[in-house]
């Protein structure tokens, strides 16, 4: 197979309601398959929510009950993996022959993760939990460990990626293009301007296709009791999307698409990913190992006994 048509989903997700998400997530993959799409990606935190502008009642030396009560609502809303809407999304997969990268906020036990999941028509081919939470996403997310530094063969070939701002660690970078990363999936909650630049530099680090994927969100998109620190009338918008698809010398195929939801689409040529790397090639010829090595440790890492 040398041509794939790929996708990039921008919409609002439900906040903080797994069923509802789910379901407007089932939709959007049957909608991106009559676009003609075989492989499709999806934001950062697409199931679950992503709380833009919540501090949680936290300070340092400082939680409050009310803050207590966002994480209890939070928690709720995010899903198990496996679980029940994993199942309903690999059968979304299958009925629409299309694979897909779905953001979701995991739990497991106490702890909550920033999640990538790697979907196929024939099952859950993977996960990725994000490595490095940025900001204030470390009170809430836990830290993903190596063993999900996951890519995952497709009939289209290596897919595999970063969520967010991991796409600005040249470490973990390396680690995915080592492992022959050809679709870069990338969902994210970075709706600036300067996100594309970001994502086209990727394209031609890696000599791979780049689909960069936001939701686009309003105010009103949240609960009326959501306790933003983002001071905004109903109809502004906290998130503007920007997703983004880009070919592997860096030339945007789609995108971006602001204020507005949306299915990106680009038809890609396979072959290209092989003539783009005649004069650069991140992780072969041009590598130098005699001079730098990098070394990764993709072990699940256990919780620490007390001693």
């Amino acid at each position: 197979m040398t041509k794939v048509t790929l996708a990039v989903v921008q919409a609002a997700t439900i906040p903080f309601d797994a069923e509802a998400a789910t379901d407007k997530c089932v939709g959007l993959i049957a909608e991106a398959a009559t676009r003609g799409a075989e492989l499709a990606v999806f934001p950062e935190a697409f199931i679950g929510g992503y709380p833009k502008g919540l501090d949680f009642g936290c300070s340092i030396g400082r939680r409050t009950p009310e803050g207590r009560d966002d994480f209890r609502r939070y928690v709720a809303g995010a899903i198990t993996v496996p679980g029940p809407e994993v199942d309903r999304l690999v059968e979304a997969c299958a009925e629409a022959e299309l694979h897909a990268v779905v953001g979701v906020i995991e739990r497991d036990g106490g702890t909550i993760y920033c999640t990538a999941l790697y979907l196929s028509p024939n099952g859950l081919l993977g996960k990725h939990r994000k490595t490095m939470p940025t900001g204030s996403e470390r009170l809430v997310w836990g830290f993903g460990d190596g063993s999900t530094l996951t890519a995952v063969d497709t009939p289209y070939g290596k897919l595999g990626g970063a969520i967010c701002w991991e796409n600005y660690m040249p470490m973990l970078r390396m680690a995915m293009y080592a492992k022959g990363v050809q679709i870069w999936a990338a969902p994210t909650a970075d709706d600036r301007e300067t996100w594309a630049s970001t994502m086209r530099h990727i394209a031609m680090e890696g000599r791979c296709f780049v689909l960069g994927a936001c939701q686009v969100m309003r105010r009103s998109d949240f609960p009326e009791d959501y306790e933003s620190r983002i001071e905004a009338a109903p109809d502004d918008y906290l998130m503007h999307g920007r997703s983004i698809i880009v070919g592997p010398l860096g030339e945007v195929l789609a995108g971006p698409l602001v204020d507005e939801e949306g299915i990106l689409v680009a038809e890609v040529e396979l072959d290209d990913l092989v003539g783009a790397k005649l004069d650069f090639d991140v992780a072969g010829h041009y590598a130098r190992p005699d001079l730098f090595k990098l070394v990764v440790d993709e072990r699940a890492k256990p919780p620490v006994a007390p001693e």
